[in-house]
Order: structure tokens, then C-alpha cells, then sequence
């Protein structure tokens, strides 16, 4: 059995699906069919249940998903020590960027981590939160910065730093000239959402602050991405709600951010995998600093 026997049964076992599966792991479906046949002829099981347009992994299947996962993710761990013994090399912190995240905190922390430890290196991916949480699970990154993920057992989440949230405005708007706004006063119009599947954590802040003020608003859009937020209540259709660090990035003349009457803030979460034996050290100076900045 080789290593590649594995990681093609992983792609299918995951997609459930031949065509898929090879076009994820960049391979023609031929020759993937016929090293999961050799795969499955070397275990004597039966991996898939074959159906018509469809597979099901048969229980022999998914308990060999499962040990494929761990015995990966323990030559991923003996790799790192290895490498991390040769003092000419330093490995990567591994940091996830969920939710399209832009603050200048954020700026700001990798940048004061450089200061503080020079000697070990960043490794930045940006990713969908539903993608943190699964890299953050197999141990992909290393720690994640996000507005939040649904409540999970595995992921460890502390509160990072956290911005005021203000009112988006399109131009001209009535509200627009005030120096604050009333949250009450900005929800009786019409407001842009974002999608549950994109930014699930900021829906959650935004939603449970929406709530405390009264009569659910009326909600004309959900939007994918803050480009997409901003493009719709630029154009009328809605008014917003924006952390400041966000709302400080944008320099629009069709938009305007107002400061709220209330204190309602939303909260930036720096995220880890819980550690049995504890977190590796540069994890955990990384950690501090970023909550330091709280």
C-alpha cells in the first residue's frame, strides 16, 4: 500500500464521486478507479457500495477514512518536528483568514508578530469559515482568525479585539448627517444582510444586537462578501451595519459610516484546535499577542 493509494481513496471517499474526485486531485478518472480497486483488492474489503450515479462508502470504507486522516495527520506532525530540529530551518506559523476579513487590528497584529518573533515566519490563507473549521480540525493551519464558528467541541475560540459597530449609509441618506445614529431609528429601514453559509459568526453578533433593540427589521438582501455589502447599500437598496476597522478601510464618497448611539461591538476570535498535551509554544505566544490587543 502507498501513500498516493490513501490520498486518492480520501478524494473519493470525500466527494463521493469518481469524476470529482479526480478533478480535485488533478488526475484522469481512469487510472483513480483503478488504484481504488488496488486498494481495495490489497485490503480484501469492499471500500464503496456502487450505485447508479451515486457511491456509499461501506463501513469498511468509512473506518479507513478515518484512520487515512489520522495517519496523515501524523506525518504532517512528524514532518514538522523533523524539519523544526534543523536550526536552518523555522516552520511557518499557520494562520486561516475566515469571514474576508480587513481590519487594521488585523494589519496590526501580524505586524507585531513579526517584531516579536522574527525567527518564525507566517504562512497566511484565506478561506470560508466552514474551511477554517475543517483546516483547523485535520491541523491544516495552525490557529485561525474569524468572526466566529458555530459552537464545536474540537476548536477552542478566545475573544481577540473587538470594533464599535456603526451604521452604513448610502450618500444622502436622511440619517446620514447625524453624528450618531440610534440602532431603533436605523433598523426601521430596510437592511442588507450576509449569508449564513459566508460569514456565519458575524451574522450571529449582528443578529443577537438586531434582536435586543426590538421588532425583527426588515431584511431586503444577503450579501456573499463586504464588496458585495457595500455595492448594494451604495446603490440604494438597503441601509448596513459594519464594524469600524472595516468601515475605516473603505475610502467611498457613496457610502457613509455613522457611529451608533449604543455601545455594541463586534468581536474578532482568534481560533485553535484544542491540544490533549498542550499547545506548541510558538502557537501560544502567538495567541497572547494576538489578544493583547483586545
Amino acid at each position: 500500500m502507498e501513500l498516493r493509494h490513501l490520498r486518492h481513496f480520501i478524494a473519493v471517499a470525500e466527494e463521493l464521486n469518481f469524476r470529482r474526485a479526480a478533478e480535485r486531485i488533478h488526475i484522469d478518472q481512469s487510472p483513480l478507479s483503478r488504484t481504488i480497486k488496488d486498494l481495495e483488492d490489497q485490503l480484501g474489503v469492499s471500500l464503496f457500495v456502487r450505485m447508479p450515479r451515486k457511491l456509499r462508502l461501506t463501513p469498511a470504507g468509512v473506518r479507513l477514512l478515518k484512520e487515512a486522516h489520522k495517519l496523515f495527520l501524523r506525518l504532517e506532525r512528524t514532518r514538522r518536528v523533523v524539519r523544526a530540529t534543523d536550526a536552518r530551518y523555522r516552520a511557518p506559523l499557520r494562520i486561516g483568514i475566515a469571514d474576508g476579513l480587513a481590519q487594521p487590528k488585523l494589519s496590526e497584529c501580524f505586524a507585531g508578530w513579526r517584531a516579536l518573533a522574527p525567527e518564525t515566519p507566517l504562512e497566511l490563507s484565506e478561506m470560508s469559515a466552514d474551511e477554517l473549521a475543517t483546516a483547523l480540525r485535520r491541523e491544516e493551519v495552525d490557529a485561525g482568525i474569524s468572526f466566529g464558528l458555530p459552537e464545536d467541541e474540537v476548536i477552542a475560540q478566545e475573544q481577540a479585539w473587538n470594533y464599535p459597530l456603526m451604521a452604513m449609509l448610502p450618500f444622502g441618506h436622511e440619517l446620514a448627517s447625524l453624528k450618531k445614529v440610534a440602532l431603533a431609528d436605523l433598523l426601521a429601514f430596510p437592511l442588507i444582510s450576509c449569508k449564513a453559509d459566508r460569514q456565519p459568526g458575524l451574522l450571529q453578533q449582528m443578529s443577537t444586537i438586531v434582536q435586543r433593540c426590538g421588532p425583527a427589521p426588515t431584511i431586503v438582501g444577503e450579501a456573499s462578501s463586504l464588496p458585495g455589502y457595500v455595492t448594494r447599500i451604495a446603490a440604494g437598496m438597503g441601509v448596513g451595519l459594519a464594524d469600524a476597522g472595516h468601515a475605516a478601510t473603505l475610502h467611498r464618497t457613496d457610502v457613509v459610516a455613522v457611529p451608533l448611539q449604543e455601545d455594541e461591538r463586534i468581536i474578532t476570535w482568534v481560533l485553535h484546535k484544542h491540544q490533549r498535551f498542550g499547545l506548541p509554544e510558538d502557537l501560544q505566544r502567538f495567541l497572547t499577542h494576538a489578544k493583547k490587543l483586545h
